[in-house]
């Protein structure tokens, strides 16, 4: 004869949370299943041997016990309060209360003191490899058994157990080889989308196509309700939403926004930090913004910045309308997006700056060639013989050299004012102080206006040093720029003079140089040249809007 449990004084449930024990139930996959033969075969022998009108494979979770396979007993769960199982748990062996009405563990349960009116109990614990607990094999009777089961009974009762626990484990095996397959579908499912965007990054021509692409194969791929690519501003304050993927056409984030109206994002964003976050209404970065995301239906987030440098400069972004756990993979699938499109869009912002450059290339190339066509046309017209010819051409060929050069040090789109204007004036520095004095507020100056005002200053500076200022020990030259201010815009004034040298005559003929003078700006931008012979010196005022000087050709 099995004897029964000594009761005990105290009707407190045993502690049911224990998160290892709720961990391994959890991982047999079994709460809220079908019904299965093997577990109701089991009960309806139990109770056959044990000769029972009630018999139940009880599992015995948080909040409620759950039946996995039950007969003569109505319903499929219970809460704690009525469980008699959660009392098996400690027991070391078989858990037998004859007379449940009597134990202080029971007396009170609602399943004693009302209907079915239970009266007697016996339960072997389930155990799982690890040593916990999940729940029992019971048998249950509606009139008390003072002397418990029999030997044979029991023993029985305890093979039976023995067999429950074999179908769980067995069942543990299935979900686990469940598992490993979904997690290998899952890892093949995300190496074919990385082709399928290396192929779309290496094809596509925009960066909007490249970012709809990326955005569009990782939400599918992830099984997520929105997936996004956008890019920084420079402040990193702001993010211009680019491509924005959903699977049903809800509600997209196209256009900018500001992190800070999305919780305490920002700071990690900036700091390049992928955020995985499974529920949005209890991360700290986002609970006190929950709503906001909630608005847009986001539950969970994954958002992976792109930098630059050390600076963030894009982001990845996938959503769902659920709470979810994102996975390391999940996070390093995302990573490598990441990665593979910030190396496409470099690549075609290189090819388009190189475009660019091509195409400006050519364009001055161009330019120059035309302009060293009308010098040497315009020279050779106007030259006595051809050693003077030679002279002058290869001086005035010099100054366009020169200023090039300076053009290509300053990156080859604008220049300083005053350095093209020292450049230009270099070739005739003889070293004197204060024979070249020039001086204005800084003024950029485009390539266009810069090459002619090169070949202008030269041609001035020549015949100051043939004829003019220069051609004398105390003669000097002076420089003077300014920006005055019109209803039309900005407008810039030079005013080259020449001081103590010889008194000036107005010249006879008008060669080239004069008119490479008169005609310097006007023809590059439409700025005008007034060109002066008073007896102390010649002087050339020029002056063109401020816009065309700066703007690059």
């Amino acid at each position: 004869m099995y004897r029964p449990s000594s009761p005990v004084e105290c009707g407190t449930l045993p502690r049911t949370t224990n998160s290892a024990r709720l961990a391994e139930l959890d991982a047999y996959g079994i709460l809220d299943t079908a019904p299965e033969d093997g577990f109701e075969d089991i009960v309806h022998l139990a109770a056959s041997v044990c000769a029972a009108p009630v018999a139940l494979v009880s599992l015995v979770a948080a909040d409620r016990q759950w039946f996995k396979a039950r007969i003569g007993f109505p319903g499929c769960e219970t809460d704690l309060n009525s469980s008699v199982c959660a009392h098996a748990l400690t027991a070391p062996d078989m858990l037998v209360i004859p007379d449940l009405t009597a134990d202080a563990r029971t007396r009170a349960n609602p399943l004693v003191t009302g209907e079915p009116h239970i009266r007697f109990y016996a339960g072997v614990p389930l155990r799982s490899p690890e040593g916990h607990a999940l729940g029992s094999l019971c048998v249950i009777d509606t009139t008390p058994r003072p002397s418990g089961l029999t030997g044979e009974q029991a023993d029985n009762l305890r093979r039976l157990a023995r067999h429950v626990m074999a179908l769980l484990n067995e069942r543990r095996q299935l979900v686990r080889l469940r598992i490993s397959e979904d997690r290998l579908s899952n890892a093949f499912a995300r190496q074919v989308a990385l082709t399928e965007i290396g192929d779309h990054l290496r094809d596509l021509s925009t960066i909007p196509q490249m970012s709809a692409a990326a955005a569009e194969i990782v939400g599918r791929t992830l099984e997520a309700s929105r997936a996004g690519y956008g890019e920084l501003d420079a402040t990193g304050a702001v993010i211009e939403v680019l491509a924005d993927w959903t699977p049903s056409g809800a509600r997209n984030l196209l256009g900018r926004h500001r992190f800070a109206d999305y919780g305490t994002l920002g700071p990690v964003v900036a700091r390049g930090e992928t955020l995985a976050i499974g529920d949005v209404d209890t991360n700290p970065l986002t609970a006190d913004d929950a709503r906001t995301f909630r608005r847009f239906d986001i539950q969970a987030l994954l958002k992976v910045p792109i930098q630059e440098q050390g600076r963030t400069v894009a982001m990845l972004y996938v959503h769902d309308t659920k709470r979810r756990d994102w996975s390391p993979e999940e996070v390093v699938f995302a990573r490598n997006v990441a990665d593979r499109v910030l190396v496409s869009v470099a690549r075609l912002r290189a090819e388009e700056e190189q475009g660019t450059l091509n195409r400006e290339l050519s364009h001055r190339m161009k330019n120059t060639l035309a302009m060293v066509q009308a010098i040497a046309t315009q020279t050779m017209r106007n030259a006595v013989d051809l050693d003077a010819a030679q002279e002058v051409l290869s001086a005035r060929l010099v100054a366009l050299g020169r200023a090039h050069d300076m053009l290509l040090d300053q990156t080859g789109a604008s220049a300083d004012l005053a350095e093209v204007l020292r450049q230009a004036l270099a070739i005739h520095d003889d070293a004197q102080a204060g024979r070249l004095r020039v001086e204005g507020p800084p003024v950029k100056i485009g390539s266009k206006p810069a090459l002619s005002l090169t070949l202008v200053i030269h041609e001035l500076a020549t015949n100051a040093v043939k004829y003019g200022a220069l051609s004398t020990a105390d003669g000097y030259v002076q420089v003077r720029w300014s920006i005055e201010p019109t209803d039309k815009g900005a407008i810039l004034n030079l005013r080259w003079s020449e001081h103590e040298g010889p008194p000036v005559t107005p010249p006879q003929r008008r060669g080239f140089g004069s008119r490479l003078i008169e005609r310097g700006l006007a023809g590059s931008i439409g700025g005008g040249i007034a060109l002066s012979y008073p007896p102390e010196g010649v002087v050339c005022e020029m002056s063109a809007a401020l816009a065309e000087i700066e703007a690059d050709a």
